[in-house]
C-alpha cells in the first residue's frame, strides 16, 4: 500500500514537472530597441532560440505583413551569416516624404555561413525599419526556424482574440503612440527656452540696474573722499601761511 502510494505520489511529481517544462519552451520574438512609434523609425531584433538538444539552427526566414507595407528595411550585419532581402510589388504606392514607393520588402532570410545557433543558445538578427504604420497597434512577421537536421518550425500562428498564447506564435512588434506627441513637448520646450530666454533678460536688466547703482555708489564715495582730502589739505594750507605770517 505505501508503495503504491508512493508511486503515485513519484507519478504526479514527474507530470507536474513536464507540465511545467512545456510553457518554458522560447520561441522566435521580435523586440525594438528603445521604442517603436507609430510613423516613425526604429531598431528592431528578431530573437531566434535553439530549442532542439540535439540539433543547430542554421536558417530564419521573416516575412513581412503586406497590409503594413514598409518603405525601408536594412539588415545589420551579423558575423557568420549570408542576409538575402525580397521585395514584392506594392498593389497601392506608397507616399514616403513625396515620394513614390512602388515595392516593399518581404522578406529576410539570414542563412548559416560559417556560424549556427548551437543548442542552449539563442542570436539576435537587427533591423532598422520605417515607415511604421499609423493605423495599428502591432505588427505580426511570420518566421520559419530551420534547423540542421532539415526540420523547420514555423512560427506562424497570429495572436488570438482572448489573448492566449497560440503553439508556434509570430513575432509581433508593440507600436507605441505617434511621435506627434514629441512635437508637442517640443513647441513646450520651446516655449520654456522663450520664457527662460525673457527671465534672462530681466536678470540680465536688473544686473545692469544694480551694476549702475553700485558704480554710482561707488563714484560717490570717490568724490566724497577726494573732497575731504582736498579741505584737509587747504586747513593745512591756511595754518602754515598764518605760521609764515607770524614769524
Amino acid at each position: 500500500m505505501n508503495v503504491s502510494r508512493i508511486a503515485l505520489a513519484g507519478g504526479v511529481a514527474a507530470s507536474t514537472v513536464l507540465l511545467l517544462a512545456g510553457p518554458a519552451a522560447a520561441h522566435v520574438s521580435v523586440q525594438p530597441q528603445g521604442e517603436a512609434a507609430k510613423g516613425g523609425y526604429a531598431t528592431i531584433n528578431f530573437k531566434v532560440p535553439n530549442e532542439r538538444d540535439d540539433a543547430s539552427t542554421i536558417k530564419i526566414e521573416v516575412n513581412f505583413p503586406t497590409e503594413h507595407p514598409l518603405s525601408s528595411v536594412s539588415p545589420q550585419a551579423v558575423p557568420g551569416w549570408k542576409i538575402k532581402v525580397d521585395k514584392a510589388k506594392l498593389d497601392k504606392p506608397l507616399d514616403v516624404h513625396g515620394k513614390k514607393i512602388t515595392e516593399a520588402v518581404s522578406k529576410v532570410t539570414w542563412t548559416s555561413d560559417g556560424s549556427e545557433i548551437a543548442p542552449g543558445y539563442f542570436q539576435q538578427f537587427p533591423l532598422s525599419v520605417g515607415q511604421l504604420p499609423e493605423d495599428t497597434d502591432q505588427m505580426v512577421f511570420k518566421a520559419l526556424q530551420t534547423y540542421d537536421n532539415k526540420e523547420v518550425v514555423r512560427w506562424i500562428e497570429e495572436p488570438t482574440a482572448d489573448g492566449e498564447e497560440p503553439e508556434s506564435p509570430a513575432p509581433v512588434l508593440k507600436l507605441t503612440a505617434a511621435a506627434a506627441d514629441a512635437h508637442g513637448a517640443a513647441a513646450s520646450d520651446d516655449k520654456s527656452a522663450h520664457a527662460t530666454d525673457d527671465k534672462s533678460t530681466e536678470d540680465t536688466k536688473a544686473s545692469d540696474a544694480t551694476a549702475s547703482a553700485d558704480t554710482s555708489d561707488s563714484t560717490a564715495r570717490i568724490l566724497g573722499v577726494v573732497g575731504i582730502v582736498v579741505g584737509v589739505a587747504g586747513v593745512a594750507f591756511g595754518v602754515l601761511a598764518g605760521r609764515r605770517r607770524t614769524v
